[in-house]
């Protein structure tokens, strides 16, 4: 008798745990231990930092594109000789218009390529023309002709948040193999690049690696839009540090090369330096925005209209300056030959300066 009873216990027993497993591998009870681990693995691409970045460069680079331009130049010998430069671009439409920067398909001398070849990303080479070029800014505007093409979406620089990740791709140092991907964070926002007759303002700093080769290709965020367009790298000062011209201080430029041919601005004639408000505690100066003159050239139109290195520039026209960027946008909004109204500080006496622009 209690060993009959004993059978109905353990039967019991086994009933009950069968019953248990059969729940679990229904979904009506907790995960067995090997179900919680094959849950934990994530598919590629829909999470994770590796696997999105891949399928987000994967889905960008048919619109990026490899730049080799020739130019002839005089060796010492006064004979001709040949010159190749590499760089990168980005499709921006269906008609085949390119971004990149300028200096990608210009000589020292600054005189344009002779011949330039795009090659896309499968592989096919097109001979491209150049549409316009705007030195002062390091933009240019290629254009190809092609069927299929695959045009990079544009953000929005301003939206940017310091921290934010971002993308690099470009083709460092020309290496075989299509293009090289980089990855970091937006460093800070508004700087300002001066150097070799180009100012460029509200730049872009990230610490994403660019080298030779990187010059004129998208600066992207992780919905896959273009904030930027990699331009400089400082070196020498600083390790990772790269620089991008912002997409909303390009985006006029780029609209009006495409449209003209050229960017129509008005021109002061100066050498400019953004106030901080560290700068303005340090100097004592009367406001902790504008622009300072810094130098100023012999007969220009600043020179005309009686401004002064030391000047501090707080209005163009209808602009407040809060910063180098809003000077070029009031010398974009305004041709030359105009007559602005320029407000500046002279020591701590606000002053006004009419300046017919060149």
């Amino acid at each position: 008798m209690r060993y009959g009873l004993l059978l109905a216990l353990v039967a019991a027993a086994l009933l009950a745990f069968a019953s248990a497993c059969n729940e679990d591998s229904t979904g009506g009870g907790s995960a067995s231990p090997t179900a919680t681990i094959a849950g934990d693995q994530t598919p590629s691409g829909t999470d994770g930092t590796a696997s999105s970045t891949a399928v987000l460069v994967e889905r960008l680079r048919p619109g990026v594109v490899h730049i080799l331009s020739e130019v002839a130049t005089l060796d010492v010998f006064g004979q001709l000789s040949p010159s190749r430069g590499v760089g990168t671009g980005f499709i921006v439409d269906d008609q085949g218009h390119i971004v990149t920067n300028n200096h990608v398909v210009t000589n020292d001398n600054g005189d344009p390529a002779q011949s330039i070849t795009v090659t896309l990303s499968d592989g096919s080479k097109h001979s491209a023309q150049i549409i316009g070029r705007d030195p002062p800014t390091d933009l240019a505007v290629l254009k190809i002709d092609g069927t299929g093409l695959t045009p990079l979406e544009l953000g929005s620089s301003t939206d940017l948040q310091v921290g934010e990740d971002v993308v690099a791709i470009g083709n460092a140092l020309d290496l075989p193999g299509g293009p090289t991907v980089t990855k970091g964070v937006v460093s800070a926002k508004g700087r300002l690049i001066q150097e070799s007759g180009v100012t460029i303002p509200d730049a872009i700093q990230t610490d994403a690696a660019i080298n030779p080769g990187n010059s004129g290709g998208p600066l992207v965020n992780t919905r896959g839009q273009v904030v930027g367009i990699t331009t400089a790298v400082i070196r020498g000062q600083a390790e990772g540090i790269g620089l991008a011209i912002s997409i909303d201080s390009a985006r006029p430029v780029v609209d009006e090369l495409i449209a003209k041919g050229q960017v129509d601005r008005g021109f002061l004639g100066v050498r400019i330096v953004e106030v901080t408000p560290s700068l303005a505690e340090s100097f004592g100066l009367p406001t902790d925005h504008g622009v300072v003159l810094q130098e100023i050239d012999p007969g220009s139109p600043a020179a005309r209209a009686g401004l002064r290195s030391g000047d501090v520039l707080v209005k163009v026209a209808d602009i407040d300056l809060q910063s180098t960027g809003d000077l070029f946008r009031a010398l974009t909004e305004h041709r030359a030959g105009e007559t602005v109204a320029v407000e500046y500080f002279r020591d701590s006496s606000r002053q006004t300066a009419q300046v017919t622009l060149g």
